[in-house]
C-alpha cells in the first residue's frame, strides 16, 4: 500500500494508527499490508496486521478514528470532498524492517502502486527475512 513519507512517519510514531482511503481493495479478506513509503524514500518499511476494516460516512469515520489519525479534522475532511464513504484501516501489530526493500531492485519491471497492489507474500518475506 503507498503511503507518504510525512504519514509513514506518523504511523512509526504510533500517533497513525488509522490508514484512512477513498476506495478499497476487494474482496475484504487482506491479512497482511505492506507498506510502501512513496517518493523520494520508495521503499517497502514494514508492514501491518489488517483485521479491521472500517466503513461509513466520512463525519462517522471521523468520529470513530480522530484520536488515531495522524491528521486535522480540516484534512480529513477535504480529503473525503464530495465522498458519500470513507474506509478506515486499522493498523495492528506494525512491523518496521530492519533494512527496507527497494522494490525496484528485486523487480527492474516495478511500478508504484498508486493506492495498493497486491504481491505475492513469500517473495517479500524472504527479503524482510
Amino acid at each position: 500500500m503507498s503511503i507518504k513519507p510525512r504519514f509513514v512517519k506518523e504511523i512509526i510514531a504510533g500517533t497513525k494508527t488509522f490508514e484512512f482511503r477513498k476506495k478499497i481493495c476487494q474482496p475484504h479478506n487482506i491479512e497482511k499490508v505492506y507498506i510502501y513509503s512513496s517518493s523520494p524514500m520508495k521503499k517497502i518499511i514494514g508492514s501491518f496486521d489488517l483485521n479491521i476494516v472500517l466503513e461509513g460516512l466520512p463525519e462517522e469515520i471521523w468520529e470513530s478514528c480522530k484520536d488515531g489519525a495522524g491528521v486535522t479534522k480540516e484534512y480529513f475532511m477535504e480529503y473525503y470532498q464530495d465522498k458519500e464513504k470513507a474506509y478506515a484501516l486499522q493498523i495492528e501489530n506494525l512491523k518496521i524492517f530492519d533494512n527496507f526493500i527497494s522494490p525496484y531492485e528485486t523487480n527492474k519491471n516495478f511500478t508504484a502502486p498508486q493506492s495498493y497492489m497486491y504481491i505475492d507474500n513469500l517473495s517479500i518475506n524472504s527479503c524482510s527475512a
